[in-house]
């Protein structure tokens, strides 16, 4: 009877793969992929393992999600194992929970495996702890990515104003507008801010400076990326650790 695993594939470095998305990677049958999944992770299937590229880009998308359910769906009816190796983890903005439900109507067995969030890996090894004692005794974690299409925002920003720490994933694109808004919430302009792109590899590139000109600062990183706000930013002038 098939099987389909919901796998975290964990923010890039491929050596912060879970022992148990391991596994299933080299039994799988099929795999299932996204963009942000690190390919060097594929080389751990066994040989004869069928590859399936489903990734989506800004404004350029292989497939749509209700084809990408199908396609797992499919999938799950040929192959035994099917892994579904999705970026970071698959209920933190990875649409894992609608694929999840698409199975679990259509009478399919699964699994989740969660994987490590770019939302505190990508900080962590940029130097920027999203708790510190004194600094910051929570962090919120937000979709910065909306689609044109919807009329009205469902981010609350009037939330955000208290808040210790941010995180945006998927936001580089709308980094003007994050900073326009959190200004217009009460945050000072010289509140810290930092972008990080693609965060805990080798081409991390981390930019520092504060919600007035981060836009600036930042207009050269490349996709992916994520941005962090709160004080904990100032922490990494300390912390820096990856870089060194």
């Amino acid at each position: 009877m098939s099987k389909v695993y919901l796998t975290g594939a964990g923010p890039g470095d491929i050596e912060l793969l879970t022992l148990k998305a391991y596994r299933v990677i080299k039994e799988a049958d099929v795999i299932i992929y996204d963009r942000l999944a690190n390919p060097e992770i594929l080389k751990m299937s066994k040989n004869g393992c069928e590859f399936v590229y489903v990734g989506k880009e800004d404004g350029r998308h292989i497939m749509p999600q209700d084809d990408i359910n199908e396609t797992i769906y499919q999938n799950s009816l040929k192959y035994e194992n099917v892994v579904r190796l999705k970026g970071g983890d698959p209920f933190v903005f990875g649409r894992g929970g609608e694929e999840a439900a698409y199975l679990q109507e259509r009478g399919v067995r699964f699994e989740i495996i969660p994987g490590i969030t770019s939302a505190v890996s990508a900080p962590a090894y940029a130097g920027i702890p999203v708790t510190h004692r004194g600094i910051a005794a929570s962090f919120r974690v937000v979709t910065g990515h909306e689609s044109p299409s919807k009329k009205t925002s469902q981010i609350p920003w009037e939330n955000y104003k208290t808040d210790d720490t941010i995180v945006f994933l998927m936001s580089l694109h709308n980094l003007s507008k994050i900073s326009k808004k959190l200004i217009e919430i009460g945050k000072p302009s010289n509140y810290p801010i930092a972008v990080i792109s693609k965060g805990t590899t080798k081409d991390q590139i981390v930019v520092v400076g504060t919600l007035e000109d981060i836009v600036d600062k930042a207009k050269d990183v490349p996709t992916p990326a994520l941005i962090v706000v709160g004080q904990v930013v100032k922490l990494r002038e300390q912390l820096k650790w990856f870089e060194t």
